[in-house]
């Protein structure tokens, strides 16, 4: 089910939209799932695809495992200045 289109076309003007269908678009949109923050019909076809594609399912449970690790570790054990790094680090990849 992956393509070369990792966007869907933008939609009165807004910007593109990750493409549930794609594997590059599944990697966009995990975190919205993890969150409940994914629409609907974005949300069916992104289960969708994770019920044909193995590697994305995998994709999945890694960052399900990175979370549960990460809460395990505790934020209040990251000094405040390397917290601070890591969020401007991560929203410099994000363009946040």
């Amino acid at each position: 089910m992956t393509s070369d289109e990792a966007t869907l076309p933008a939609s009165a003007g807004g910007p593109a939209l990750p493409d549930p269908d794609t594997c590059v678009g599944i990697v966009e949109l995990v975190t919205d799932y993890l969150e409940g923050a994914l629409g609907d019909a974005e949300r069916v076809r992104f289960e969708a695809h994770l019920a044909e594609c193995e590697g994305c399912e995998i994709y999945l449970e890694q960052m399900r495992s990175t979370i549960a690790a990460a809460r395990l570790a505790g934020l209040e054990r990251v000094a405040p200045a390397t917290l601070d790094r890591l969020v401007a680090a991560y929203r410099a990849t994000r363009g946040v």
